[in-house]
């Protein structure tokens, strides 16, 4: 039996040459830590996102006379909570508060809900058309909304529905926004394979939307449900067609009211501007992380 000795200093021929090892936070699973610059950047960027906000405090706790002088207030004043007051019993934002919830509340459901049975049809069903109905579902998009407001508001006077919430809710029920929205979403979340099995289980139509379209889709569906809240919170240009200050108004229109006068008070209507962005910021400080966890999840999915 012969047997073959290998020297130490030999190397085995099947090694090849070492792959560089990745850092710690490369490697899946890891967590990426920024440098001092990325903070710095951060730190700018959030300061002037807040900027106007609290120029909004600063000017609404202060007066006319100082507002006009150069260079303007930079801190805070001692009458915020006095203007706070004043602006909120003058342009009944109690009132506008409740009517704009109920009209975002609804427009931001409805749209999510349609929006999101149209996009799962155009996304995953076939059917003659398809194609070209989803080009006119776009191109609504480029239409501007102003060229709508005379017919829009012809049908409201023949309806009798002038002053009266149903004449800003309804013309906000659907979104071709949303739908296309929905549709990209759905496209890359939900697998043809998920749909085939639910309907080899005997699944019916309506079954597979609420079972298995909803759930998959219920990240997107938050933040298009975010999107529109606030796009119909801060519509102004149709509510104050429609409505008026003193029958049911919206809190933009309310807010409006306040620059009545020969000498407009400025601090009044940033105190109204500034109250009505609260609720925006308390439904985001409530429901952000959700959001931004949808989004992620979202992310991940597709």
């Amino acid at each position: 039996m012969t047997t073959t000795v290998t020297p130490p200093d030999a190397k085995p021929a099947t090694q090849g040459p070492k792959r560089p090892r990745r850092p710690k936070s490369a490697r899946a699973g890891g967590t990426l830590h920024g440098g001092p610059i990325a903070y710095a950047i951060l730190i700018v960027f959030t300061l002037v996102s807040l900027f106007p906000l609290v120029w909004t405090a600063i000017a609404a706790s202060r007066d006319n006379q100082r507002l006009a002088q150069t260079p303007p207030p930079f801190w805070f004043g001692s009458g915020l909570f006095d203007k706070l007051e004043i602006a909120w019993n003058d342009a009944n934002l109690g009132e506008a508060f409740f009517n704009t919830t109920i009209v975002a509340g609804t427009s931001a459901l409805t749209i999510v809900f349609l929006s999101t049975i149209a996009g799962f049809a155009f996304a995953k069903l076939r059917f003659r058309g398809r194609g070209a109905l989803m080009l006119i579902v776009i191109g609504t998009m480029m239409v501007p909304p102003q060229l709508s407001v005379i017919p829009l508001y012809m049908m409201v006077a023949k309806l009798d529905w002038t002053d009266q919430l149903q004449a800003v809710i309804l013309p906000s029920l659907v979104s071709a926004f949303g739908v296309f929205f929905m549709r990209q979403y759905l496209i890359q979340a939900l697998p043809d394979e998920i749909i085939e099995a639910a309907r080899v289980d005997g699944a019916s139509s309506w079954r597979v939307v609420w079972h298995v379209v909803f759930p998959a889709a219920r990240p997107a569906m938050a933040v298009l449900g975010m999107l529109t809240f606030v796009q119909t919170w801060n519509d102004f240009m149709w509510p104050f067609l429609v409505l008026t200050q003193m029958g049911n108004p919206t809190v933009q229109v309310a807010v409006a009211g306040l620059g009545r006068g020969y000498t407009p008070d400025q601090s009044l209507i940033m105190a109204g501007a500034l109250l009505g962005t609260l609720p925006l910021l308390l439904v985001f400080a409530i429901f952000g992380k959700q959001i931004v966890g949808g989004i992620m999840q979202g992310a991940v999915k597709g």
